[in-house]
């Protein structure tokens, strides 16, 4: 027993150091591996940073511009120009340039048309020959 070794537990003994080795290299691939790991969270951890980082200098540029175009609106509307009239603008003659357009008066041709053929029994027949009380 003077010979034995424990590893992770178990026996080891000197005589084969060929299973002390391949421990050895099992735990070193794995501490890789971990490794491996490991900077894999912590580049995805910098990646969600930086683009958080982006997301709120491009919503802090969106403010200011929405905020300067507001007040870029506000003077424009502040400057904007205000109509004022004077009497020599509708004392002047008003020139077309082509006739305006004359629609022609709404009538109601058959209501005529049906007095007219009325009015014409009525003097053919010279009699008026309806009785009434």
């Amino acid at each position: 027993m003077e010979n034995e070794k424990l590893v992770d537990g178990g026996v080891c003994n000197n005589g084969s150091e060929d299973g002390h080795r391949r421990q050895k290299e099992e735990d070193e691939k794995m501490e890789k591996f971990f490794d491996l790991i490991r900077s894999f969270h912590e580049a995805r951890n910098r990646r969600k940073q930086e683009l958080n980082e982006l997301e709120d200098k491009r919503m802090k540029k969106n403010k200011i511009r929405r905020l300067s175009k507001d007040h870029e609106d506000r003077k424009q509307q502040s400057t904007s120009w205000v109509p004022s009239f004077e009497w020599q603008d509708f004392t002047e003659e008003i020139e077309f340039r082509r006739p305006p357009t004359v629609f022609p008066s709404p009538c109601n041709d058959k209501n005529k048309e049906l007095g007219n053929k009325k009015q014409q029994r009525k003097e053919d027949d010279g009699l008026d020959l309806k009785l009434t009380l």
